[in-house]
Order: C-alpha cells, then structure tokens, then sequence
C-alpha cells in the first residue's frame, strides 16, 4: 500500500461533502459524487475523512461512488469524537471507542486496512493520550492501519507518544492568517513528520482574500490558489487536504500545485500574518 511518502501533496478533504456543520447528508448528492470522482480524474491520490463526518456521510459516498478504489488512493480518516442527534462534538475517547471507530471507518469504507488513522484530540482534553496511541499501534500491528498520525495537538504529545509507534502526520489548523504552528512544522519537518494543514483556506471563516488577489492578479491566479501555493511553498512536508463541495472550486484548488510563487511574493505574504 502506498504510503504519505509517496502521495502528491495535493489531496482532497472529504468534510464538506456531508451537510451544513458537516451534519446530515449533502444538498446535492450528485455533485457530492461528481466531487469524488473528478479528484480521482485530476491525480488526487490522497482523501481525508472520517466517519465522524455527517456522521457516515462522507465513508458512504466515498465507498458508493469509488469502490473498488484504485491501487494508489491513500485514505486517511480520523477518530476520537462522535456526533449526536443534534450534531453537537462529542468526545470518543476512550480505548475501547477508538478500537471500534477503526472497525466503523474500516467497515464504512469498505477495507480490510486504512492507509492512515489520525488520533483527534477534543479541545479541552486533559491527561496522557498514550493508551488510545497504543490502541492504534496494536491495531496498526495487526495489518489495519498502515499509518498513524495526530490531530489538534502540541508538540508534547507528538513527542508523548514516539516512543510506543511513530507519528506519520500532524494535522492542525494552520493557514496564511492563522499561524501559531510554524515552530512546530519546521519541528516535524526535522524529524521527516508531515504537517497536513486543515483548514487551510480559513475553514467556517473563510481567509479574506483581498490582499491576496493583489498578488494573485500577475499569476493570473486567484487569491484563494495563493493561499495554497504559499502553503506548499512554507515546507516540503506540508500535504494540503482543501475541501470542496463543488467541482469547480476543486479544480481550482488543484490548479494551485502548479502555482510557483516568486520569492519576493512569498516575503511580501509572510509579512500580512507575522508568525506568533
């Protein structure tokens, strides 16, 4: 099975392809598929999802519409929350629940392994986060998982956890406005860790874009397609998972791996949001 290694660096997150809030079903089920398949058409050999998203939505539909997938999709999911009636986030934490959300997400998708598995950690989260750690290592030792990685997380439990399986991925919120990651990438990219930025085009609040279009205009770009060069230009261990609903808007995300920031463009971006 392919490894994050050896994916492009331009994947696909699968969120939004479920309801508002990420809850319930899609307002147009058929675009929703159309999403899924024109990314595998476009190279797309990296999909984020979890069965958390909808919850179910978004395994149903992937499975639906790619099964059987092709031999170089990479799927990667999350565990640790849950969803109620009412949609509200809930954590799912304990051992024997991250246990079973393999299985779900293993049974949803339709696999015998998952090429990586991210432990969300819930804000507000206290104490040690290695018993769920060895529960995935386990489970990745039983030929499951191929790899594990970390989500919303500090770089003391990365370190927390190393010792008992290594980190394959970080995944936090990080984007051009939204900054307080970047000791912790350059950190990962050190030890060979890849950082998958979510939220990479601002998430519920969406980046304003203005002063990007200013620099965007000489590429013949658009502002949102900067954000994402400037994303793969900030390290070589950056994988990008922008979600879409829409098919146009996926291709337009894609174009961006082909966008080659100047040097002096990259300066005059690093200056709107000063690293914190």
């Amino acid at each position: 099975m392919k490894r994050l290694s050896d994916v492009q660096r331009m994947g696909y997150g699968a969120m939004q392809l479920s309801g508002p809030h990420i809850f319930g079903p899609p307002a147009d089920p058929a675009e929703a598929r159309r999403v899924l398949e024109r990314a595998i058409e476009l190279g797309i050999d990296h999909i984020d999802t979890s069965d958390f998203y909808g919850p179910h939505v978004t395994n149903d539909l992937i499975r639906e519409t790619l099964h059987p997938y092709p031999s170089e999709l990479v799927l990667v999911t999350k565990v640790g929350a849950r969803r109620d009636d009412q949609g509200s986030w809930l954590p799912a934490f304990s051992p024997e629940e991250i246990r079973s959300a393999v299985h779900d997400n293993l049974e949803r998708l339709g696999v015998d392994r998952i090429g990586a598995v991210n432990l969300r950690v819930m804000d507000g989260h206290e104490g040690p986060i290695t018993p769920q750690w060895e529960v995935l290592a386990e489970l990745q030792a039983e030929g499951l998982i191929g790899e594990l990685g970390l989500s919303t997380v500090t770089a003391e439990q990365v370190a927390e956890v190393q010792s008992i399986a290594p980190v394959a991925c970080v995944q936090n919120e990080y984007n051009i406005a939204q900054r307080r990651d970047d000791v912790l990438i350059d950190q990962l990219a050190e030890q060979g860790i890849f950082y998958v930025p979510y939220f990479p085009l601002g998430g519920f609040s969406p980046l304003d874009t203005s002063q990007l279009d200013v620099v965007a205009e000489s590429y013949g770009a658009t502002g949102r397609q900067v954000a994402l060069a400037w994303l793969l230009q900030r390290s070589p261990t950056i994988l990008l998972i922008p979600g879409t609903s829409s098919v146009a808007h996926l291709e337009e995300n894609v174009a961006a791996r082909d966008l080659v920031l100047t040097e002096e463009d990259v300066a005059i971006l690093d200056a709107l949001h000063p690293a914190g």
